[in-house]
């Protein structure tokens, strides 16, 4: 028998040396600063300095590498600047803080904050012998183009969409909004990461109740490392356990503008394409872009067909169930026929033939999802047709069960907005139906009515304007009135009656 071989003692791995403490403020020693600029970066191999020689003068540009627009800083600083006499270090600096034709150009006294600006593509120039820095706005990271949106599909109008830097964003939103009665608020979230937010509103349109709100809940945020706005969504929502989300989202920019001037505020952050918009109310779900580009009876008929769609997928697997389980003396003899052949070839009570089918349509939806994209249409297209027909032909599952996921599924796709709190209504309805019935389903519904009516998003109540009723409103809620009577007026959000904004 071997022994064993005497273990070999791991290499301590202490955590890095913290930066050396003091005022944190430049001293003016170009040295002594660009150590201390290092040791607070934790000496990280992609902080690059950059040594420059100018009449004698010492000068150090300090960028993030790949971050920075090379070719920009030569034109706009590099070539002027060395072709010029300078006496001394503080004239050299002038003159690059009052010629230097750049981006945004601010002078900066303190490490942290030059850091800070560094690390997001800005450009600090340190000059020997003075005691501050100019930094200036020279981004030049790569980034993805402007793109059609992917979840808000239009037949007519605008096919941009939202990108990841928020610079980009804001551009796109003033260029359909040239007037200053749009204003842009920047703020900053995450400890460690120190993301950008964008604040989006209409000065003369918004609540000074609701911005007040909206910065106070943002200011609450306690986290290191803020990556995604969804991570702010769950502190601008008041009810956690409400099922449907107070918090609308976009990846428009000509939504976001139509939003801003109700009186809504949009949120939009560096590194996300997409924009949250507050307050949001349940109607919102049903409306598109396109209903506003489209005759009123026609965008009529599409509402109605969005709200059928909900209904649809949300309740119509529960409905068969509970029809087909508790109620069988409702539906038509030949259809109970068909039915009632159906459950009986098959070895699962139909409300275990439910879950198990509509599990599996979600299992083969979240594969579809995350494959990539001619994969995942493979995989959705395998799906439906070899394992729905591989299951009926083998018994397994009905063929009214494969119809009835079939059109839940399609109707589900309509209002893409609401599939989550959807999906999950949809098992419950499912239970419900196979054990109570339609009782059960009905009070089901009730206690869902009174979740939605005790929703209250930023001071609006969720399901204004139908409850508490807001006539003037309701031009747009399940028709949508012409544009002579749209352009009247417009409808602020805190109009709404039964609003504490």
């Amino acid at each position: 028998m071997k022994k064993n071989a005497p273990k070999t003692p791991l290499p301590s791995q202490s955590p890095p040396p913290e930066p050396a403490k003091g005022d944190g403020r430049l001293t003016g020693e170009l040295e002594k600063d660009l150590t201390a600029l290092r040791e607070r970066a934790y000496n990280t191999s992609d902080l690059i300095t950059r040594p420059i020689t100018v009449c004698g003068v010492r000068i150090n540009l300090v960028m993030m590498e790949g971050m920075v627009d090379l070719n920009k800083l030569d034109e706009a600083m590099i070539r002027p600047l060395l072709s010029r006499q300078f006496p001394d270090g503080p004239a050299v600096f002038d003159w690059i803080e009052q010629t230097a034709v750049v981006g945004d150009v601010k002078d900066v006294y303190e490490y942290d904050q030059i850091l800070s600006l560094v690390m997001t593509g800005f450009l600090a120039v340190l000059v020997d012998g003075v005691a501050k820095s100019i930094v200036m706005g020279v981004q030049g990271y790569p980034y993805r183009s402007i793109s059609e949106p992917n979840a808000e599909v239009n037949e007519k109008g605008s096919r941009e969409s939202f990108t990841e830097p928020i610079k980009l964003n804001l551009t796109m939103i003033r260029r359909r909004m040239r007037s200053g009665a749009v204003k842009f608020e920047m703020m900053e979230t995450g400890s460690d990461s120190h993301t950008l937010l964008c604040l989006v509103y209409d000065p003369r349109a918004v609540s000074h109740k609701l911005l007040q709100e909206v910065r106070k809940r943002l200011n609450r945020i306690q986290m290191k490392t803020v990556l995604d706005v969804g991570y702010l969504q769950p502190y601008l929502e008041g009810k956690p356990l409400s099922l449907f989300s107070e918090v609308g989202t976009t990846e428009r920019p000509d939504t976001v503008c139509a939003k801003v001037q109700e009186g809504r505020i949009a949120i939009l952050m560096d590194g996300t394409p997409y924009a949250l918009i507050v307050p949001f109310l349940f109607v919102e779900n049903f409306q598109s872009f396109d209903d506003y580009s489209r005759r009123p009876y026609f965008a009529a008929l599409i509402r109605f067909l969005k709200y059928a769609s909900f209904f649809i997928s949300m309740l119509l697997p529960g409905l068969y169930v509970a029809v087909a389980t508790f109620h069988p003396a409702v539906l038509p003899h030949a259809l109970l026929f068909n039915i009632a052949s159906a459950v009986e070839a098959t070895p699962f009570p139909l409300m275990l033939e439910a879950l198990i089918i509509h599990f599996i349509y979600e299992i083969m939806r979240e594969a579809g999802l995350r494959l990539p994209r001619p994969v995942g249409h493979a995989v959705s297209i395998v799906g439906a047709l070899v394992i729905g027909d591989a299951a009926v032909t083998a018994g397994i599952i009905g063929s009214p069960m494969v119809m009835v996921v079939a059109l839940t599924a399609i109707s589900s796709f309509v209002v893409p907005s609401l599939y989550e709190p959807v999906a999950v209504l949809r098992f419950a309805f499912i239970l419900l139906g196979g054990t109570t019935g339609l009782y059960g389903i009905a009070l089901a519904l009730a206690a869902l009515l009174v979740n939605i009516c005790r929703t209250n998003s930023l001071g609006v109540p969720y399901t204004a304007p139908v409850s508490p009723f807001t006539p003037s409103a309701m031009r747009d809620v399940f028709i949508r009135a012409g544009w002579k009577q749209l352009g009247r007026r417009v409808m602020h959000i805190q109009d709404m009656r039964g609003g504490d904004l």
